[in-house]
């Protein structure tokens, strides 16, 4: 409900008295418009037609119950609150009515007018806010919706929508790789809001940002007088995200003394809060995320390879930007206009010679970084167009990635081809003629390099 609209409310009442009050109470309200029944059954054949913002209604009613009309009120129209007002005092009834989904039970005495004014007031809060919640929510799915929020269209993108289809319509955990600022938490948010788990809470936690001796406490929570400064019981984050999702990213990081017992949680499906004996089921679905090569960790030791495959689930391997064709400029695109939208800007172009200098550059940061660049040259910019010049990028050198390592010229060669296979899909014709040498060479080139 919002202030300065009008808002239908609904009376039924057979006294004739205490209908003309209500009536008249309620119009008091400019913002209200009240509409009076004198039986259940004259409201129920209007809800047929109409539903109200509120409706009030007598507990005992010359053709109905009370908790028989309440029912079927909540079934016709549950968004609908609904106030019963009755001469009765006894406490069973109120808690009986409360429970069946009533919002409040006023007693009909001298007070009345002003319980029900106080009353209808909280009740149109509460509808706002229920509503502003119900927006939200919907804004955040369709934010979260693939084919606005995953921008792309290259070979390596398409494949992970077909993945991200797969992922959607069933539980089972998924893994997600890739570097740094690829996007690994949107996808997996992407996951959770289009999954049968949407409506439930999606909770994120960066394993490497938890301290050792806070790690068992954040996710498997705590009895309040468990270890200093644990002042209050603490729900964990599997309890948290219990019927939902629970995204552990960074998950190589865990501490391998952790690592049983992450395990040992993911296998029981069940926990035990730290300094208590009770144990806990969760049932929540897993995602979780590194930008390391994860089985390279188990070889190493690192991790243990029980729980490498307990994860590893359906693997979802994100493709660095450089790899993602001309994605660039769709990206670029879609940050120039939600920047400029938010900002009250006019939504800018990309001039030509900015585009190319936006697919020069190998993004070491990925799609994050890019975000940063497009954002500040729509500041920079001094007219509604990108110049080359508004692209501020720590190097716009393709080399400058190579140059800052030493090794030998053989070296630098071979990095410099394998650069830009990666850049050109291994087309090793397109990059013969880019860098105007022989195929024959890039073929010697990596027969030295699988040799070395």
């Amino acid at each position: 409900m919002e202030t300065g609209i009008t808002q239908r409310i609904f009376i039924v009442e057979d006294n004739d008295w205490y209908q003309k009050l209500l009536v008249h109470t309620v119009s008091l309200n400019p913002d209200y418009e009240a509409e009076a029944f004198s039986t259940g059954k004259e409201l129920l054949d209007r809800l047929n037609n109409e539903v109200p913002d509120l409706i009030t209604m007598d507990y005992r009613l010359p053709d109905i119950s009370g908790e028989e009309l309440l029912e079927k009120i909540k079934a016709m129209c549950p968004g609908t609150q609904v106030i019963v007002i009755s001469e009765q005092e006894e406490i069973e009834t109120a808690v009986s009515l409360l429970k069946l989904g009533a919002y409040d039970y006023i007693v009909k005495g001298n007070d009345l007018r002003n319980r029900l004014l106080n009353t209808l007031a909280n009740a149109q809060n509460q509808t706002k806010l229920l509503k502003k919640i119900e927006k939200l929510e919907q804004e955040v799915q369709t934010k979260y919706n693939f084919s606005d929020t995953i921008i792309g269209q290259s070979s390596k993108m398409q494949h992970i929508f077909m993945l991200l289809q797969k992922a959607v319509s069933n539980n089972i955990t998924v893994s997600i790789t890739g570097e740094t600022g690829t996007g690994k938490e949107v996808i997996a948010k992407a996951i959770h809001y289009n999954s049968i788990y949407k409506d439930k809470p999606f909770v994120a936690i960066n394993v490497a940002a938890i301290p050792k001796e806070l790690f068992e406490s954040e996710l498997f929570g705590h009895e309040k007088g468990s270890f200093t400064g644990a002042n209050q019981t603490r729900i964990g984050k599997f309890e948290e995200a219990d019927g939902g999702t629970l995204f552990l990213d960074e998950i190589a990081e865990l501490d391998p003394v952790f690592q049983a017992k992450l395990l040992r949680a993911l296998q029981e499906r069940e926990i035990t809060r730290v300094g208590g004996n009770k144990v806990y089921k969760f049932n929540c679905r897993i995602i979780v995320a590194t930008h390391k090569n994860l089985l390279q960790e188990v070889k190493s030791g690192a991790f243990r390879e029980d729980l490498y495959y307990r994860l590893f689930g359906l693997p979802i391997e994100l493709p660095p930007l450089r790899e993602r064709e001309k994605d660039t400029l769709l990206l670029s695109k879609s940050f120039v206009e939600r920047f400029c939208k938010e900002n009250g800007m006019t939504v800018k172009k990309i001039s030509p010679a900015a585009q190319n200098k936006l697919l020069a550059y190998p993004w070491p940061g990925n799609v994050r970084e890019l975000k940063s660049v497009i954002e500040l040259a729509s500041v920079m910019s001094m007219n509604d167009v990108i110049e080359a010049d508004d692209i501020v990028v720590a190097s716009a050198d393709i080399l400058s990635g190579i140059i800052a390592e030493e090794m030998s010229l053989r070296a630098y060669n071979r990095r410099i081809v394998q650069l830009f296979l990666d850049k050109y899909n291994n087309n090793t014709k397109l990059v013969a003629d880019k860098l105007d040498i022989g195929q024959t060479t890039i073929y010697r080139m990596l027969k030295e390099e699988d040799e070395d």
